[in-house]
């Protein structure tokens, strides 16, 4: 069994054949934990968790719709009530975005991060964080805090991933590591334990080799733990095995 700890399956992309994507999944006995990105998609990821087995959902807003947000209070009392719902395993994706999000504003970004923040600690839910190009931003806010959660579709350095784990945090790799030209993320996703390291697939993103540039699905998440397993010379088994445990330890799946 694998589970596939990052989804969008309620993005439009699905709309035409969903079921069927759904049912390929759950024949390769893959589990989906379903990531909302928007306030318009966090009650469609409930209601797909609600409908099938084997399917959670995470609630939470994006970086890149930070100025969107004109009310955090607001904002925080609607993502209180969604995670109440029993399907809902996590907060997120949130963070920061400083490369895609080049024309959203920093410090709205840092507002609506640390918003969803104080909502994980009240909550005492994990947290899914989108960090990108936001290294010391991220660092700075989620350090003293103490939190629970993981670094989705990990990028950075060695020294920040270093960071992470010191942290406590999970890493989540995706299709990307499969990538002919990622050396760098290959070496570290080497680095990275076992025992700290989820599978991702992003989809419909970030499709793996020999799928890239298509639509991605769960069903890839084995391409990825394949590759993984590659990289740190363990068998499927064992990756399998252990990214499970590790979901199922984060998420009390």
């Amino acid at each position: 069994m694998l589970i596939d700890t990052h989804a969008h399956l309620d993005f439009p992309q699905f709309n035409k054949d969903r079921e069927k994507v759904i049912q390929r999944t759950q024949k390769a006995g893959i589990k989906v934990i379903n990531v909302s990105s928007h306030l318009d998609t966090c009650q469609k990821a409930i209601n797909l968790a609600q409908k099938y087995e084997g399917i959670w959902a995470a609630v939470g807003v994006h970086p890149h719709y930070a100025e969107e947000i004109k009310n955090q209070e607001k904002l925080a009392q609607l993502l209180k009530k969604l995670a109440k719902n029993p399907k809902v395993v996590g907060i997120g994706e949130c963070g920061l975005d400083y490369h895609e999000s080049a024309n959203v504003n920093n410090e709205k970004q840092k507002e609506l991060f640390q918003t969803q923040l104080r909502l994980v600690q009240e909550l005492k839910l994990p947290v899914i964080i989108h960090c990108r190009e936001a290294f010391q931003d991220t660092l700075q806010i989620i350090k003293p805090l103490k939190l629970s959660g993981v670094f989705h579709c990990f990028s950075g350095d060695n020294n920040f991933l270093e960071k992470v784990l010191a942290l406590g945090f999970y890493v989540g790799f995706d299709g990307n590591v499969t990538f002919k030209n990622a050396p760098k993320l290959q070496e570290l996703a080497k680095l990275t334990p076992l025992n700290r390291l989820l599978v991702e697939t992003d989809c419909p993103f970030l499709a793996p080799e020999p799928h890239r540039g298509t639509r991605s699905e769960p069903a890839h998440v084995k391409i990825i733990a394949e590759c993984l397993a590659k990289l740190k010379g363990v068998s499927l088994e064992e990756v399998a095995k252990i990214t499970t445990k590790n979901a199922k330890n984060l998420f009390k799946i």
